[in-house]
């Protein structure tokens, strides 16, 4: 079994802190990335892109896969439930140089995905996530990317798969796992169970064991591989407005203190570079509407009045967020001095509410079934 104390590797990349940003669509862009990296280092996993989309050479695609020069290691994310799309895709990445490290995804509960037999809802067929995993990863191999895999619980309590899923990656050549630890039915509600995550450390033996789950300040981290044992953690949602939680983290996992949270001052210079970072992999109209989603995090808690947030929300151009940073230490703002407020942490992101597994019909009649999902390929990369 992989400890923490022995370091986490994801094949020939050491990675210290054993800290990796979760893949978020819509979110995990290039300029976001290389805005969590400045505050510290781990593993940096770009948008889900799924296969087909990939080997079709999908424009948006293409686009998504953009690393920055400095990026060491790419890491890319695949979607996939065909075995052979998967081999072209991980062929293509190992052939054109795309990437240097592929995660897989098998933990998406989105209907528009489950429905089509992917994501959390593809592990129930083990035979075939044998089949998608061991693909990858003799494709992978002659180029020496290493393969990870990510996945659920289960789709349901009744339907619990993640026990099998590790033995499975573990056997055909993953080089690590991750388990977010909630089942799909539960989405992103109610409460991580890291106590499964201790059970999949048991069970998978000779490669290292990544949670994810509810981790929203440094102190979740340590206290999530002290209770499991896990050999490092995965950030999704608790970075969101916050990508200075990886120098937290840093700090954390290095036992040194804990810095404080930025004053407003000090976001607002963070919001500003993320604008710019948008703004050269978009262009400055669609890098401004893209940071908008991303307002309401980084001013969560602070005494902002409502209507100067709803210009945030609304803003056009790299100009009027200047304007709009300006007002916040202006005589009608708060003050750019105002300490990062306690109210700020906790969970963030979507939540919502559990729901029962949209799956196509008749898939949970034989778990042995190999055969591939009709229409499911045709899903594309960030929608």
């Amino acid at each position: 079994m992989t400890t923490p104390a022995e370091g986490l590797r994801i094949g020939p990349y050491q990675v210290d802190p054993p800290v990796v940003l979760a893949p978020m669509a819509g979110i995990t862009n290039v300029a976001f990335r290389r805005l969590c990296r400045d505050y510290g280092a781990g593993l940096y996993v770009c948008e889900m892109i799924t296969s087909r989309a990939l080997i079709e050479r999908d424009a948006t695609t293409m686009h998504m896969i953009a690393f920055d020069p400095a990026e060491q290691p790419r890491s890319m994310q695949l979607y996939g439930v065909d075995p052979e799309t998967m081999r072209r895709a991980v062929r293509m990445i190992a052939d054109e140089g795309l990437a240097d490290h592929v995660d897989m995804n098998f933990g998406c509960p989105m209907p528009k995905v489950t429905r089509r037999g992917g994501g959390a809802a593809l592990p129930f067929k083990r035979r075939l996530f044998g089949d998608i995993v061991s693909a990858a990863v003799r494709a992978a191999e002659p180029a020496g990317i290493p393969v990870t895999v990510k996945f659920r619980i289960g789709i349901d309590d009744d339907h619990r798969t993640y026990l099998d899923a590790g033995r499975i990656a573990e056997a055909e050549g993953a080089v690590a796992v991750a388990l977010h630890a909630r089942t799909a039915a539960q989405r992103y509600s109610g409460q991580a169970d890291w106590s499964m995550i201790s059970r999949l450390v048991e069970a998978v033996t000779t490669i290292p064991v990544l949670g994810n789950g509810d981790i929203f300040a440094a102190s979740d981290a340590l206290k999530m591989v002290e209770q499991t044992g896990c050999a490092g953690v995965v950030v999704g949602r608790g970075c969101l407005g916050r990508p200075w939680l990886f120098r937290d983290l840093q700090a954390a996992f290095a036992g040194q203190p804990v810095p404080d949270g930025p004053n407003l001052g000090e976001v607002a210079s963070v919001l500003r570079r993320h604008a710019h970072l948008l703004a050269e992999h978009y262009g400055e109209s669609k890098g401004i509407r893209d940071l908008r989603k991303h307002m309401a995090w980084y001013l969560r808690g602070f005494p902002v009045g409502a209507p100067l947030r709803q210009r945030f929300a609304m803003v056009g151009g790299l100009a009027e967020l200047d304007d709009l940073l300006g007002a916040l230490g202006g005589p009608d703002g708060p003050g750019l001095d105002v300490p990062y407020p306690a109210e700020a942490d906790g969970p963030r992101g979507r939540q919502g509410s559990p729901a029962r597994v949209v799956l196509p019909d008749g898939w949970l009649a034989d778990p042995d079934d190999r055969s591939v999902p009709a229409g499911a390929e045709l899903m594309h990369s960030g929608g």
